[in-house]
């Protein structure tokens, strides 16, 4: 058994035949279909050229703040998996301060430099690019 369908993809219209493959089955399984009023079939245009329309520009985003000498900075891109320490801990050079999962993968961020935490740029799960202050210690 045969069915007609027009469908409809991307503002184009196409006439489509499907053949049941289950005719002939158990009738216990079949259902009817419910009763719908059949529409015209309009032919899809024969030289259709789509017409690309423009997106509105999006702003563009907010440059990360620069990195300072105090500043803790993203070694790789990725999502912020914990932020290690908390604002006014002291922390010593080696100590790890953020970890970073890039690819399934974490990363440990470590300090650089002894001192305070003065200032906390990211959060768990916020995304960041290679070189973005992660947080600042003076």
């Amino acid at each position: 058994m045969q069915k007609n369908f027009r469908i409809t993809v991307d503002g184009r219209s196409y006439h489509v035949v499907v053949e049941d493959l289950d005719v002939g089955t158990s009738p216990a399984f079949v259902r009817p279909a419910p009763a719908v009023a059949a529409a015209p079939v309009i032919p899809a245009p024969v030289m259709a050229v789509p017409v690309a329309v423009a997106a509105p520009a999006a702003p563009a985003p907010a440059a990360p703040p620069a990195a300072g000498p105090g500043s803790v900075v993203a070694p790789l891109g990725g999502v912020v998996f914990s932020i290690d320490v908390p604002l006014g801990h002291t922390v010593a050079v080696g100590d790890r301060v953020a970890t970073i999962e890039a690819m399934k993968m974490k990363t440990e961020v470590m300090s650089k430099l002894a001192g305070n935490v003065s200032h906390i740029a990211a959060k768990a799960n916020d995304s960041v690019e290679t070189g973005q202050v992660l947080m600042t210690i003076g």
